[in-house]
C-alpha cells in the first residue's frame, strides 16, 4: 500500500496543483420556465435503478452497464426486481483506462487521453476481462469524483510518451496499473455470489453477456450507407466500428427494438436549449425570436396579476438526414453524453417521446429519468447500440449481419 501510494504522489508531482483540484460542478443555463407536460407511457422495458456517476466523466460506463443489466433481466426472464443484476462501474472505467494509457503510450501520446469513452468500450472490456458485480469492487467512492484520477493518469502518460530513459521500461505499465487501482480499486481475480465462486470472465458467461451479439448503429452521409465506420470522435478512441445507415432506417431500428422489447445504450448531444434540466429533451429552434413591437412592448402580452403564466410546448425542428450531416460537420452536434433509452411515451399532444435512464442521480422532474422527442433523438443522436436480434431480418441482410 505504501509503494503505491509513493507512486501516486510521484506522478501528481508531475503537474501543478491547480490542475489536481477538485473537478467544478456542472456549469447549468439559465432557462426559461418550462411547460407542463402530461405523459402516457407507450410501452416501458425493465430497467435497474437510476445511479449517480458524480463528478466523472463516466457517463459512457454507466449507460452500457445500465443497458447491459436490462440485457441480463430480458436474457434471464427475470421477473422479481430484487433480483435484477447490479454491475460494477468501476471495474470496467479501471480496465478501460489501463488499456488506453498502454494505447496512448504505443501512439507516442498521439491519442485522446481523457475520461469520456464510448459505449463499445464497455463491451471491449467485458469481452477481454469479464465483468464482476457491484459488491466485488464497489469503488473507493461512494459517488465518484475523479479531479484527481484524470489529472493524474494525463500527467503520467503524458510524461512516459516522452520515453525520458529513451527506451520504455517494463516498470511503467504496473505503475500506472497501481495508480488507478488505488483510486478505483483493486480487481477481484474471484469472487462469490449465491455461494458459488467465479472470476470475471465465468460471471460473464453465466451471466448470458456475449459482447459480439451487439452493433452499434449510426446515420452518416460522409460515408456510404450499409457500410461500417469508426466515428470520428476524440471519445472513441478504440476506433470501433458502427453500422452507417439511412436516418429513416436507423429510427426504425430504435423503434422496432423497444416495442420488441430491446433496449438501447445512446450517444447523444445533451449541451442544447432543448435539454432541460426538468427531464424532457426537444429539438426546438433556436433562431432569435423576432423583436416585440412598441405596441407590445408597452402593452403587454403577459398573464394577469396573480395569473400563473401558461408556457406552450415549443415547436420543433423536424430533422432530416442532410440537417443531421450539417450538425456532425459544423461539431453543433457532438458527442457529449451517454445513456439509456429503454421505452416509448406521447405526451398530451400526441408526440413521441423516448424515456431515457440517465445517471445523474434522481434528478430532474422524474427522479433520474428523461423524455426525449423523436426529433430530438433523430436529431441529435451519435449512436445506438442494440442486440443483433432487435434488427429485422431486411436490415441484418442489409448490414450483412447473420
Amino acid at each position: 500500500m505504501k509503494k503505491n501510494l509513493l507512486i501516486v504522489a510521484l506522478a501528481a508531482a508531475l503537474i501543478p496543483s491547480a490542475l489536481i483540484a477538485q473537478p467544478q460542478p456542472r456549469q447549468q443555463m439559465p432557462q426559461a420556465p418550462q411547460p407542463e407536460y402530461k405523459f402516457t407511457v407507450v410501452k416501458e422495458n425493465p430497467i435497474t435503478s437510476v445511479k449517480n456517476q458524480n463528478s466523472s466523466g463516466t457517463c459512457w460506463c454507466f449507460s452500457t452497464i445500465s443497458f447491459l443489466e436490462s440485457e441480463i433481466i430480458r436474457i434471464k426472464g427475470i421477473k422479481d426486481a430484487a433480483q435484477y443484476p447490479d454491475l460494477s462501474e468501476m471495474f470496467v472505467v479501471g480496465q478501460s483506462y489501463k488499456d488506453r494509457a498502454e494505447k496512448f503510450v504505443r501512439l507516442n501520446g498521439q491519442l485522446n487521453f481523457g475520461a469520456g469513452s464510448e459505449a463499445d468500450d464497455v463491451l471491449d472490456v467485458i469481452r477481454d476481462y469479464g465483468i464482476v458485480p457491484q459488491e466485488a469492487m464497489p469503488g473507493k467512492q461512494a459517488l465518484p469524483v475523479h479531479g484527481e484520477l484524470d489529472a493524474v493518469t494525463k500527467a503520467y502518460v503524458e510524461a512516459i510518451a516522452k520515453k525520458p530513459n529513451r527506451t520504455l521500461s517494463e516498470n511503467w505499465k504496473s505503475g500506472f496499473d497501481a495508480v488507478v487501482d488505488n483510486f478505483l480499486g483493486v480487481p477481484p481475480t474471484t469472487f462469490e455470489v449465491n455461494g458459488k465462486t467465479y472470476t470475471p470472465a465465468s460471471y460473464r458467461d453465466e451471466l448470458g453477456i456475449v459482447p459480439d451479439d451487439y452493433v452499434t448503429i449510426t446515420s452518416f452521409t460522409h460515408h456510404p450507407f450499409y457500410t461500417k465506420f469508426a466515428i470520428e470522435v476524440s471519445d472513441n478512441w478504440r476506433w470501433d466500428t458502427a453500422y452507417n445507415v439511412p436516418l429513416d432506417e436507423f429510427m426504425q431500428i430504435l423503434k422496432e427494438a423497444i416495442e420488441k422489447g430491446y433496449t438501447a445504450a445512446w450517444g447523444s448531444d445533451v449541451s442544447e436549449a432543448g435539454f432541460s434540466r426538468t427531464g424532457v429533451a426537444r429539438l426546438v429552434d433556436t433562431t432569435p425570436a423576432i423583436p416585440q413591437t412598441d405596441q407590445q412592448r408597452l402593452t403587454g402580452n403577459g398573464p394577469a396579476p396573480g395569473q400563473r403564466p401558461v408556457v406552450e410546448i415549443p415547436k420543433e425542428i423536424v430533422p432530416t438526414q442532410e440537417w443531421r450531416q450539417k450538425g456532425f460537420d459544423e461539431q453543433t452536434t457532438t458527442d457529449d453524453h451517454g445513456m439509456h433509452i429503454f421505452g416509448m411515451a406521447k405526451d398530451q399532444e400526441g408526440t413521441l417521446y423516448y424515456m431515457v435512464k440517465n445517471s445523474w442521480g434522481e434528478s430532474g422532474n422524474y427522479k433520474g429519468i428523461y423524455y426525449a422527442s423523436e426529433n430530438f433523438v433523430a436529431g441529435k443522436s451519435m449512436d445506438i447500440v442494440v442486440h443483433k436480434d432487435a434488427l429485422s431480418k431486411d436490415i441484418k441482410k442489409k448490414l450483412g449481419i447473420k
